[in-house]
């Protein structure tokens, strides 16, 4: 097991000067990284968060990194922030604080210059890893050999890498796990060490890099970053990979598995689920909204029609039926849930995400299937019983969650209710055409054109709601059109996300959240606002004025007001009263349960 010198720096602040004495030779002696001469260590050399979610650990740090300039062309690039001084034809970027009103300003107040962040550390150098010996690797998305002194490997902008307490690995998302287990090894290392001393490892920011920590009982998930997402949006991502594995096993199965077997490869119950982690990250990748807003996105359709569809899943029972769900390519189109059991449960949007992510996976792209699924926000310990079908061969898709394990027949013939009721109101008919189906199988979400909203100007946005009130059991929602040019290709939508992540990071920051910022870079203008009735993010054309960029938002706050109800559930639909046994008391409910509202 090897050290490098990020860690060795780390270590050498907790040792006494005693310590120190005897510590350079061994570290002269065990080093195999590239600095061969010892140095003195400094407060420069590293930087580490040991709590709280801001994106540096020092306090004092907060207004520099808050003033760090947005990734400029360059930064979307190669994915991490820049450190050159700010180029005053390139962009510049202005904003106000949180005193800022709902109401935009007619002055905004320029930002002072960027300044660069005090501490910086080398990162391990993937080609030093020692790899032990493979037969055929098991790569993620990326195809890659999974040998990390592959440049192909290095070059990845991001890694999330989940393991054992024990350092067993389990996921890699590129790359084989086998021969990553020596670094696997050091992260293991690394935080049983910040461990033992009564502290928890959250963060390493190094250069260019983020290493970002979670722990979640038995399981270490790690994220290696260079890309402008803070380290609270990669922790997010964690979460969301950490509830992929609950929702195929449940917390309570898990720890039972290494409370008995530290060394247990949970990869054995894991197989065939390294693609829909991977499927997961690279969604989060191409279209980051729902994790960022943390909300689901709804198929734009009439309301008519929505509360039609909605009216017949309330029809369309069976007994011990929780939940029935209309989806088209990963979009929710209306829901109905059950009164009879945890009155004053709310789903939360993660967990329909979760869903909506998990019926859109190839293995039910066709026919019908019967599976457990846990809801980790919802009851981490425990399985619900998933009915999954594709409606009359096409990508709309009916999920129907309930608590009895012997219902499958049951469930299928409510499928063929709702699947008539659909073909008499034509609602099959007017999904395709909202989808855009083809003839061949398409898997393309639903979606609309920037262009319906009349703003010239406006090349993308991303809007939710914020003004729901809550006798109304809202699920969070949010809008956005499809991407299209200049945002056509791979590398372009990348920028835009990451310029998204930047500015939601800024926004939301723990130590000076902002309400407004506006920034105009070499390809583009954004503006990102925070009202106390919705969150926006806009991608404007470079051209625009700041002056047209106000006229664009009014123009754009008009049409979604106008469109709510096509764009957004606004009012759920009623309880649905399916022909079940009474309710149990709530001290004898059984243990996996479901819930009420959205």
């Amino acid at each position: 097991m090897r050290f490098t010198r990020c860690h060795m720096v780390y270590l050498w602040y907790r040792l006494t000067t005693e310590q120190r004495i005897g510590f350079k030779g061994k570290y002269q002696e065990g080093c195999n990284c590239d600095i061969r001469e010892w140095r003195e260590p400094s407060q420069r050399d590293v930087q580490m968060e040991a709590g709280g979610d801001t994106a540096a650990p020092d306090p004092g740090d907060a207004e520099d990194l808050e003033d760090a300039r947005l990734p400029s062309e360059e930064a979307g690039e190669c994915g991490g922030v820049q450190e050159d001084p700010p180029d005053p034809e390139n962009g510049r970027l202005e904003e106000t604080g949180s005193e800022t009103k709902d109401q935009l300003p007619d002055l905004l107040s320029p930002l002072s210059p960027p300044e660069r962040p005090s501490y910086t550390c080398g990162l391990w150098d993937p080609t030093t890893s020692e790899s032990s010996s493979m037969g055929d690797p098991e790569s993620g998305s990326g195809g890659q050999g999974g040998d990390p002194s592959d440049e192909d490997w290095r070059s990845k902008r991001k890694h999330v890498f989940v393991l054992s307490e024990a350092g067993k690995p389990i996921y890699s998302r590129y790359g084989s796990v086998e021969a990553l287990s020596t670094t696997m090894g050091v992260m293991t290392a690394l935080v049983s060490f910040v461990q033992s001393a009564g502290d928890a490892i959250r963060a390493i920011y190094a250069e260019d890099h983020k290493l970002v920590f979670l722990q979640q009982g038995p399981l270490l998930l790690v994220a290696v970053s260079r890309t402008p997402q803070s380290a609270a949006q990669l922790r997010g991502e964690l979460l969301a990979v950490h509830a992929q594995i609950v929702s195929t096993l449940t917390r309570a199965s898990v720890a039972r598995i290494f409370a008995h077997k530290q060394n247990y490869d949970l990869r054995r119950l894991l197989t065939g689920s390294e693609r829909t982690l991977d499927r997961l990250l690279d969604s989060v990748e191409r279209d980051p909204g729902a994790l960022l807003l943390g909300a689901v996105r709804c198929v734009p359709l009439a309301r008519t029609l929505r509360d039609a569809l909605g009216a017949l899943l309330r029809r369309c029972t069976a007994p011990g039926l929780a939940l029935s769900v209309l989806a088209v390519g990963g979009r929710l189109v209306t829901a109905a849930q059950e009164r009879t059991v945890l009155a004053e449960c709310r789903l939360d949007p993660a967990d329909l995400q979760l869903l909506l992510d998990w019926v859109g996976a190839p293995a039910f792209a066709a026919g019908e299937a019967w599976a457990p699924v846990c809801l980790p926000r919802f009851n981490p310990d425990g399985f619900f019983y998933a009915y999954v079908a594709r409606l009359d061969a096409t990508p709309v898709c009916l999920l129907l969650l309930g608590t009895d394990p012997e219902a499958f027949h049951d469930m299928a013939t409510c499928r063929r209710l709702v699947e008539e009721g659909m073909h008499s109101l034509g609602a099959l008919r007017a999904l395709a055409e909202a989808a855009s189906f083809s003839t061949a199988p398409s898997t393309n979400a639903p979606a609309y054109s920037v262009q319906a909203v009349g703003a010239p100007g406006l090349r993308h946005f991303l809007y939710k709601p914020l003004d729901i009130p809550d006798h109304h059991r809202q699920l969070p929602q949010f809008t956005s059109p499809e991407l299209e040019a200049p945002y056509s290709r791979e590398e372009e939508r990348q920028r835009l996300s990451d310029l998204y992540h930047r500015l939601h990071a800024r926004l939301h920051s723990t130590s000076r959240p902002l309400r407004l910022i506006y920034h105009v870079a070499e390809k583009e203008t954004l503006l990102a606002w925070v009202t106390s009735k919705f969150e926006l993010y806009t991608c404007l054309s470079p051209l625009v004025t700041k002056a047209g960029a106000i006229l664009v938002v009014t123009k754009l706050l008009r049409w979604v007001k106008k469109e709510e109800d096509r764009l957004f559930i606004r009012y759920p639909p009623k309880y649905s009263t399916p022909p079940a046994a009474p309710a149990l008391p709530a001290d004898q409910a059984p243990h996996n349960g479901s819930f009420t509202g959205l």
